[in-house]
């Protein structure tokens, strides 16, 4: 039975429903004028998964690697987010084709104990990916309050609580509220940048792919493996899923560019932000002799008297914005997961309720909860090609894209970043299993 489009069930009035008829409008007018008015209905969902690519995993990697190397490590971190571009363009583009989501192409198009192995794999990588957002939302109320740390667990769940309401209001409003944390990030970062007052020259030199023995190898394994988040690629897809209804080949091709323009803002403006983490941490800790400058805690800490209490303070609200929408966009993506390959869902206040419990057993059980993070990270990993794979196979059949199947040379690129990605998360595994 073929689900009802979105946009049909949203009421004539709304936010969303005006939004639609917008975008609708704009891809039926044969040609018209650009500007920020032809594009704005169509921003939204790549604002949403680029939150992934500013959760708390990627603040430790950053600092980590900026106090350790300096501005050597920049490349990596555009490297690493020009493959998340082409993958979550990809994402986008197959909900766009299809109608459907990742989940619900590979529920429908594979065999029933494989979907059942690949739901039960992405629940674990979802609620791992969940941990560290929440846990360090958490931390960073105890950070600005000084508050015990179960105490900031329990506002941050419910601050999430709260966001994933929105849901129920339609697509547009939790966008804008996610949009207004990136922008809170952003603010944040540009702040402890004037603050930090970075060597222009050397960080230019940053951009020049370069290592520094085999440390730095190892923590740029670290920064592009986990990059990519298997839990956003489901999401992306379900993101553009019927957001716009499209009524011809030429409509969908239409819808495609215009999301690829959400992608590269979004994904742009993610890699600004962590190229400004890194910037930040060399400019402030590289040479002084800071340990465990990848320690959450202790970066806020050091920061106070290098740089002053305003550069504290923007970091700790960075942090609190980072962790807690990308805490609720996990919750979303894992509803996405369990709805598209096994068919069934429950109540977000309950897969909510569910996924943060473990952030309070490390709490209460006293956990150090930067080693939690990195854990969470290695979990991650085992999910990357479960993701990856099956994307790069579907978006390259016709049978399933139609006229926006990809590529020959976009397919080949997605390859091969694929295979870089994979292979360094096995690298990294390796290396964290066996102290190499």
């Amino acid at each position: 039975m073929s689900e009802t489009p979105r946009s049909a069930r949203l009421p004539p009035d709304s936010l969303d429903a005006r939004m639609t008829q917008r975008a609708t409008d704009v891809l039926s007018r044969r040609a018209g004028h650009g500007g920020l008015g032809r594009v704005l209905p169509f921003i939204g969902p790549a604002v949403i998964a680029s939150i992934a690519y500013m959760d708390p995993g990627n603040f430790a990697t950053n600092i980590q690697g900026g106090a350790e190397y300096g501005y050597a490590l920049l490349w990596v971190i555009l490297a690493a987010n020009l493959m998340a571009m082409l993958i979550q363009n990809l994402s986008a583009k197959l909900g766009i084709a299809t109608g459907q989501n990742l989940p619900q192409v590979i529920g429908r198009r594979w065999p029933r104990p494989v979907v059942w192995f690949y739901w039960v794999q992405a629940e674990i990588v979802a609620m791992a990916t969940d941990l560290a957002e929440f846990i360090g939302a958490a931390i960073a109320i105890h950070l600005l309050t000084g508050l015990p740390l179960i105490w900031g667990a329990a506002i941050t769940g419910v601050i999430t609580f709260w966001l994933l309401t929105l849901q129920g209001r339609g697509f547009r409003p939790l966008e804008l509220v996610i949009g207004a944390f990136v922008l809170v990030i952003g603010v944040a970062y540009l702040t402890q940048f004037v603050l930090a007052r970075p060597d222009l020259a050397a960080l230019g030199a940053g951009f020049v792919p370069s290592f520094q023995g085999t440390g730095s190898v190892y923590l740029a394994v670290g920064i592009i493996g986990a990059t990519v988040m298997p839990h956003v690629i489901y999401l992306h897809s379900a993101l553009t899923q019927g957001r716009v209804p499209t009524g011809s080949d030429e409509e969908k091709r239409r819808l495609a560019r215009l999301n690829r323009v959400d992608v590269i803002a979004a994904m742009g403006f993610a890699g600004l932000i962590n190229m400004s983490m890194l910037a930040v941490a060399a400019a402030t800790f590289y040479g002084k002799n800071v340990q465990n400058a990848g320690d959450l805690e202790t970066a806020y800490q050091t920061l106070t008297p290098l740089l002053g209490p305003a550069a504290a303070v923007a970091f700790a609200v960075a942090l609190l914005a980072s962790g807690l929408s990308s805490s609720a966009v996990g919750t979303m993506a894992g509803q996405v997961i369990m709805q598209g390959f096994v068919g069934f869902s429950i109540p977000l206040w309950l897969r909510r309720t569910l996924t943060m419990l473990p952030a309070f057993v490390v709490i209460l059980l006293g956990l150090d909860p930067t080693a939690t993070l990195v854990l969470s990270q290695v979990i991650l990993s085992f999910g990357v090609p479960f993701a990856l794979v099956p994307l790069l196979l579907f978006t390259a059949r016709r049978d399933v894209m139609g006229t926006l199947v990809s590529r020959p040379l976009v397919t080949g690129l997605g390859w091969l970043f694929a295979s870089v990605i994979i292979g360094l998360n096995l690298y990294l595994l390796w290396g964290t299993f066996t102290g190499n």
